[in-house]
């Protein structure tokens, strides 16, 4: 990945496209179905673009409980896209939401000058905040074709959407279907040291670039970093031992005592009653996690063997195990994108 970004071939993406960006942007909207696509330094970049092309300032916005745009993107959908967030339950599965609860959602209250008007459904595959759960291409198609009926445009935050796609089996414009715009990212996973790509309409990215460029998102020789993006993109079959290295972290933990579900894709949740506690004992063990969602995340990515999966374990040990051995703190397990 270095030696490609050290060769790419290079120009002004502020002016007049940079060829590398340019070949990146075309892969990514074809991967997803889409007409046309734009590289962001972020997902979270990405994301704030497509919500305020979408939104009009006071417009009500539908997500699923925990989304990343409702929950980790520093409030940047109501402070910087003017949009009012509504979270739904999650009534279809972890993660997930029905279509009837799009509808309900949409209806709306008294009369069009109390009523907050609802005019977009932000959906999230995988789910990031539920474990990594998927959502397959009926499920989508069904919430796709409410929120349509409704009136609504759909964003998907498909920054997992590729480990969602190697989870089922499907290419990744399987799930994408109907949707106005869709943000991937090129580090989850895959990674590339930095970027996500927001694609839709050649209409929506002409937009899209100007609102880059408000926000600060225009590079100049970006091809440094597409190339890095073009070789992730050979490698998303690579996310399936991801998910099997994952499966076998959830069912080791599960051998030592530990409360953990079965996850679908890359992301491991160990339900805990002292979640600081435990953080802290994994960390003195030499296992580092985060928490998501009042439970432990653990993460399976490229830079882990079958062996660390193995050291890990040994390390968490069971759950009523002494957090530290008495010799002392021993180096970390190399921690998660």
């Amino acid at each position: 990945m270095r030696e490609a970004m050290a060769a790419a071939e290079v120009g002004d993406d502020v002016l007049d496209r940079d060829p590398t960006m340019r070949e990146l942007e075309l892969r990514v909207a074809g991967l997803v179905g889409a007409t046309d696509a734009l590289w962001t330094p972020s997902g979270s970049m990405g994301n704030l673009i497509a919500l305020m092309h979408h939104l009009d300032r006071g417009d009500a916005f539908l997500a699923p409980a925990g989304a990343h745009v409702l929950d980790n993107e520093l409030g940047t959908a109501a402070w910087l896209a003017g949009g009012m967030p509504r979270p739904l339950a999650h009534d279809a599965g972890p993660g997930k939401v029905s279509p009837a609860a799009v509808r309900r959602a949409a209806a709306g209250g008294d009369g069009p000058y109390h009523a907050l008007r609802t005019t977009l459904l932000c959906l999230e595959n995988t789910h990031n905040a539920a474990g990594g759960t998927v959502t397959a291409p009926d499920e989508h198609a069904a919430v796709v074709a409410a929120a349509r009926a409704a009136k609504l445009k759909v964003h998907l935050d498909g920054a997992r959407l590729w480990h969602a796609a190697v989870a089922l089996g499907v290419p990744p414009a399987a799930l994408t279907v109907g949707v106005d715009t869709v943000q991937v990212c090129l580090s989850k996973g895959l990674g590339a040291p930095m970027g996500s790509v927001v694609a839709g309409s050649a209409e929506f990215v002409a937009h899209a670039r100007r609102l880059r460029k408000m926000l600060g998102g225009g590079v100049r020789q970006g091809g440094v970093v597409a190339a890095a993006g073009l070789v992730a993109l050979d490698r998303i079959d690579r996310l399936a031992e991801d998910h099997e290295r994952a499966r076998a972290l959830a069912a080791g933990l599960r051998e030592r005592g530990w409360q953990v579900s079965t996850p679908q894709t890359n992301i491991v949740l160990i339900s805990v009653a002292d979640l600081t506690g435990t953080l802290q004992r994994f960390e003195a063990s030499g296992v580092r996690a985060v928490p998501m969602a009042g439970q432990v995340r653990l993460m399976t990515h490229a830079d882990l063997t079958d062996a660390d999966i193995a050291t890990a374990l040994e390390r968490i040990g069971p759950v009523d195990a002494a957090a530290v051995r008495a010799d002392g703190h021993r180096p970390p397990v190399r921690p998660g994108r």
